[in-house]
C-alpha cells in the first residue's frame, strides 16, 4: 500500500514524533511505501509551553519526512492536501490528540478524500482533551466528520468518540511498546549515569509534567511517615507544561529536598533508558487519563507500575499482575509504594509484566489499521 502518516515528526521532538516514526518503520518493514508529512509550525510560540518543539539530534536517514503543514494557516491546510494528493495515496493517517488540530487536519482529510481513492483512517489518543478549551467540541466534530474509521488505543477514547459518531468503524488496539529507546542497561551502569546513590532505592515519574498528571498527589504520598522512614527517593524526570511554583513550594513544605530528585529538562531519546533502568517502579499518579506512552516505556524496559485507577490505565496494567491499580489519592499511593518495597512484589512482578508486554507489538496496530481500511472498502461496495 501507499500510506501517508500526517502528524508530528522530526524536527519536532516528544511522544508524538516518536509515535509516528515508530509506526511508519513498521509499515515500512511490512513492504509498504511510506511518507510522514508534518509541520512547518506545530503550535506558535506563545501557545507552546514548553522550551522548545524542536529535536537536537540527527534526522532519522531511513524515514521520508516532508514538512508542508502550519497548523494556523489555512492556506497550507490546501497545499498540504495537493501534496498529498499528489502522491495518490491508498491511505492517509492521522494521529489526533488535540482539538486545536482539528480544523487543520479535518480541511487536509476532507481535501484529500475527494481524490475517490484515499481512506482516511485516526488513531486517537483523545477526543476530548483533559484540559478543555473553547472550541473543543466544534473542532473535533469537524475532524470525525472528515475521517473514514477509528482506532482507539483505551476503551474510554472510543466512549467519547460516541459523543461524535455512532456509525462510523472503529476499533480499539492499545498503545504500542515504545521499543526505540534501546535495550536495557544495567541498574549499576544507570545510577552511575545519574550520579545517582547505588544503595538508595528509587521510583520514576516520567513525562511532561501537566497539572492532571497528579505529581501533586504523589508528593503528598511521599510526605507519609512510613515512606519518610524508607531508603526510597522519587526521581522526576520531565519538563514543566505546568507552573513550576506548585511543586516547589510542595516539596519545600513537604519537607521532601532530600527525597525529591528533580530534572525538570526534557529527556532526550538516547537518556531514557537510564532513568528506567535506575528506577525500581514507575509512579503514574494521573488525575485523569486516556492511555499513556509511559506505560508503554515501562513495558519495554520490563518495569512494574503505579497506576490510577482513571481512564484506560487500569486496562494497560493489571492490578497485581504488571504493578498496582490504585485510587488517585496519596493514602493508597503510599500504600502500594510501601507493599512494594516491604513484600519485595519486584520478582512477583517479573513474570507478569513479561507476559503482559506481549500484547503491545507493533504489528497489532498496524493490522488493526489494515483490517479497518478493508472494513471501509467492503462498506463502499
Amino acid at each position: 500500500m501507499n500510506i501517508v502518516i500526517l502528524g508530528t515528526a522530526y524536527p519536532f521532538r516528544g511522544g508524538l514524533a516518536v509515535y509516528n516514526e515508530r509506526l511508519a518503520r513498521e509499515f515500512m518493514a511490512e513492504g509498504h511505501n511510506v511518507t510522514i508529512v508534518t509541520f512547518t509550525l506545530q503550535y506558535p510560540d506563545f501557545l507552546f509551553p514548553g522550551k522548545t518543539q524542536y529535536a537536537d539530534w540527527e534526522a532519522p536517514e531511513e524515514l521520508n519526512i516532508v514538512r508542508k503543514l502550519n497548523s494556523v494557516n489555512p492556506l497550507s491546510w490546501y497545499k498540504t492536501a495537493k501534496y498529498i494528493k499528489s502522491l495518490n495515496p491508498d491511505l492517509l493517517i492521522v494521529k489526533y490528540w488535540l482539538p486545536f488540530m482539528g480544523p487543520a487536519f479535518g480541511t487536509v482529510a476532507k481535501l484529500v478524500k475527494r481524490n475517490k481513492k484515499t481512506k482516511v483512517i485516526s488513531i486517537l489518543d483523545n477526543i476530548i482533551p483533559h484540559e478543555k478549551r473553547v472550541g473543543d467540541k466544534p473542532f473535533s466534530k469537524y475532524f470525525v466528520n472528515n475521517v473514514d474509521a477509528f482506532v482507539g488505543m483505551s476503551e474510554s477514547v472510543l466512549n467519547d468518540l460516541n459523543q461524535f459518531t455512532l456509525d462510523k468503524p472503529r476499533e480499539f488496539c492499545p498503545h504500542p511498546l515504545y521499543d526505540n529507546f534501546g535495550k536495557a542497561v544495567d541498574r549499576k551502569d544507570a545510577i552511575k549515569h545519574l550520579n545517582l546513590d547505588e544503595n538508595t532505592n528509587y521510583l520514576l515519574f516520567f513525562g511532561l509534567i501537566r497539572d492532571y498528571k497528579g505529581l501533586d498527589i504523589l508528593l503528598q504520598a511521599f510526605a507519609d511517615e512510613r515512606i519518610s522512614n524508607m531508603n526510597v527517593k522519587l526521581i522526576v524526570a520531565g519538563e514543566f507544561y505546568s507552573s513550576s511554583e506548585k511543586y516547589l513550594e510542595m516539596i519545600e513544605n513537604l519537607h521532601l529536598k532530600d527525597k525529591v530528585i528533580l530534572h525538570s529538562e526534557f529527556v532526550p531519546d538516547s537518556e531514557v533508558s537510564y532513568f528506567f533502568c535506575a528506577s525500581d517502579i514507575i509512579v503514574q499518579p494521573y488525575k485523569t487519563a486516556t492511555q499513556s506512552g509511559v506505560t508503554q516505556i515501562a513495558y519495554h524496559f520490563e518495569k512494574p507500575m503505579i497506576v490510577t485507577n482513571v481512564g484506560g490505565l487500569p486496562e494497560i496494567v493489571p492490578h497485581g499482575k504488571s504493578g498496582y491499580v490504585v485510587e488517585p489519592n496519596p493514602d493508597e499511593i503510599a500504600g502500594a509504594i510501601v507493599d512494594f518495597y516491604e513484600n519485595n512484589k519486584i520478582s512477583v512482578f517479573d513474570a507478569g509484566i513479561k507476559e503482559e508486554k506481549k500484547k503491545y507489538e507493533w504489528s497489532r496496530m498496524t493490522g488493526t489499521i489494515i483490517n479497518l481500511y478493508q472494513q471501509i472498502n467492503d462498506n463502499k461496495k
